[in-house]
């Protein structure tokens, strides 16, 4: 039986490998979607966790729609639009509101094609690093479809708007260094030094106190859709719960003793 999604952590740094090669890491098949959604929602509740890889196994990274499916959702399926709107709210566009309702920092580390939906999944992560051989299409104009999955909302705020509506508009893929050009990507990496790189970013996030990183990580995402003097009062909040934590004081001796910080996540 093949597992969708495998796992490992070590060391607080958990590492997501898609495991469909058949479909090239299609994200749409429905086991996926809740394997994905599974782990963001463990995750969440998981201190022990600190930061979070999403990788594919094989020469892809997710080939985004299993395209078979969606030609037979053509030819054979009744739904009506109805049904099919309940259909994508259920099912893949549970993807993108557990990545963001979670508190864990988490890298795309793209390993080849992210394709459709696969592009979208490398937006709803926070930071991207890709290999050479990656590259990035939001194509689903290409298939008389729009971005069901929410990337109408992503990529505008990864690459801007422009850029966002040149890709949405042609379906047109892009490499890595484009992709790196516009910002999508903050690295791009010989294809065998990808995982490495990841893994020592992962490692500068880990060592600090994690119960900052998942705080900080909430105030970018909220600072994205609320007014600054809103974005303010949160952030004061959280600032003063920070204040009090045992991290923060570790932190501070740790400056003061010359010394590396052993934070508990309290």
């Amino acid at each position: 039986m093949i597992t969708e999604v495998i796992t490992e952590v070590t060391d607080g740094i958990a590492v997501w490998r898609m495991n469909r090669v058949d479909t090239r890491n299609a994200i749409t098949d429905n086991k996926m979607i809740d394997d994905l959604v599974s782990l963001a929602e463990q995750a969440q509740k998981d201190s022990q966790i600190r930061v979070i890889i999403l990788t594919g196994n094989g020469p892809a990274f997710s080939s985004g729609g299993n395209v078979k499916k969606i030609r037979a959702e053509m030819t054979e399926s009744d739904k009506t639009p109805h049904e099919l709107a309940t259909w994508y709210r259920e099912g893949i566009q549970r993807i993108p509101r557990a990545f963001q309702a979670l508190d864990v920092p988490i890298i795309a580390a793209v390993n080849g094609p992210a394709i459709g939906a696969g592009c979208d999944l490398t937006c709803m992560c926070d930071m991207r690093i890709a290999a050479e051989s990656a590259r990035f299409a939001e194509s689903f104009v290409k298939l008389g479809i729009i971005p069901g999955d929410g990337g109408s909302w992503l990529l505008p705020r990864a690459v801007g708007l422009a850029k966002a509506s040149e890709m949405a508009f042609t379906g047109d893929p892009i490499d890595a260094q484009e992709a790196l050009k516009f910002g999508l990507v903050s690295k791009v990496v010989a294809d065998d030094k990808l995982i490495d790189e990841a893994m020592a970013l992962a490692k500068r996030i880990a060592v600090n106190p994690p119960v900052s990183v998942r705080m900080t990580k909430q105030l970018i995402r909220e600072g994205q859709q609320t007014d600054l003097d809103t974005h303010l009062q949160t952030a004061a909040v959280m600032q003063a719960v920070s204040h009090r934590t045992d991290d923060h004081r570790e932190a501070m001796n740790a400056i003061f003793d010359k010394r590396q910080g052993e934070f508990k996540g309290r």
